[in-house]
């Protein structure tokens, strides 16, 4: 049996009908940036998301360095951020000119749970960004308690958890901003690259929306030094037609990692937990295991694809050896450790049953 790390032929052949017309729709209209579909989607990912404003973008990177740049984060200034986390949340601190610098997350939940901020808050703190690794929401109730006590300003990475909740409250929507990536791969993926802010306040969504069409306030009036980072229309088609189903896509995943949590009983693994008073969406199932990489050898020889995430961690990486490096035990458990299991909508029962059966086995 071979079993990939991820496909979307199940969820894109279910659609097929609904893509092509909706790229047929674009393409006979001839109008392809910032046009009716991404006014649309803007306005229907900000309902789905319970928010005031969204602004469509570029990617996800862009996403949060846009929104750090709307709120005034720059060169002085440092961010905190989660050790193990992409490295497009560090890159986009670094674009602003600011200095990331890493908290270590929760071992159990992989996600920033306020223990690790503190340590490290400097008077240079500026902002903190939570990402919601995984699919799984951070610890927000800790991350807003610490912002309001030191003034600082929250940009949600919400890359990986489209629909996911914290007590009742979608991932996005706690702090000044919600940033989202579109890959292809996420919950809520594109076709191409794409990615959005979510806001409560206007006046970030309107400076967003200029910094990522040159700083125009109206065309050919600059107003800010801008970027161009914009989602086309036919991006924004196609999020139009997936957004309706991510919530079906969201309980298949559940009904997924609901089997590998009962079912995998390997002592030699260790199992993703979720936190009580979170909804988890399962963007990745990452188990951890001392022998990793014989594990990951042992299943692929068996026709089942897994990946790393991340194995080697920011701090650790060439570009950002400028930083001061600090011990980060827990992130670098993770980094040694972490394996992703196969996860996508259409996985079939038994393929489910055949990973188990093998990670039993190991």
């Amino acid at each position: 049996m071979n079993i990939p790390f991820v496909s979307f032929e199940k969820m894109h052949d279910e659609i097929r009908d609904e893509i092509y017309g909706k790229f047929q729709e674009v393409y006979e209209k001839n109008w392809f940036i910032q046009g009716t579909e991404l006014e649309l989607f803007e306005k229907e990912f900000a309902q789905y998301s319970n928010v005031k404003e969204c602004v469509g973008v570029g990617n996800g990177l862009d996403a949060i360095f846009l929104a750090l740049k709307a709120l005034g984060v720059g060169k002085g200034d440092e961010v905190i951020l989660p050790g193990n986390t992409f490295i497009a949340t560090a890159l986009a601190v670094t674009y602003t000119g600011a200095v990331p610098v890493f908290a270590e997350p929760d071992i159990r939940t992989y996600n920033m749970d306020g223990r690790g901020l503190e340590e490290a808050y400097t008077d240079k703190t500026k902002a903190v960004i939570p990402v919601h690794l995984y699919g799984q929401p951070a610890d927000m109730d800790a991350v807003m308690d610490f912002a309001s006590r030191h003034q600082l300003y929250v940009v949600e990475d919400c890359a990986q958890a489209h629909g996911a909740e914290y007590k009742g409250k979608k991932t996005g929507t706690f702090g000044n901003a919600g940033c989202f990536s579109f890959y292809p791969g996420k919950n809520l993926g594109a076709l191409g690259d794409g990615g959005a802010v979510i806001t409560n306040d206007k006046r970030i969504a309107d400076k967003v929306r200029a910094l990522g069409n040159y700083g125009f306030r109206k065309k050919y009036d600059c107003q800010y030094l801008g970027h161009n980072s914009r989602l086309d229309e036919v991006q924004a088609g196609f999020l139009r037609v997936k957004l309706k189903y991510l919530d079906k896509y969201n309980a298949y995943r559940n009904r997924v990692a609901k089997r590998y949590l009962q079912e995998i009983k390997n002592p030699r693994l260790t199992l993703p937990q979720t936190a009580a008073d979170r909804t988890h969406v399962w963007h990745i199932f990452a188990v951890l295991c001392e022998e990793r990489d014989r594990l990951q050898s042992y299943l692929a020889d068996r026709g089942v694809m897994t990946v790393c995430h991340y194995p080697i961690p920011i701090y650790e990486q060439e570009a950002y050896r400028f930083l001061e490096s600090g011990k980060y035990s827990v992130t670098k458990r993770i980094a040694s450790q972490e394996l992703s299991l196969p996860m996508y909508y259409g996985i079939t029962d038994e393929e489910i049953g055949y990973i188990i059966r093998l990670l039993n086995e190991f």
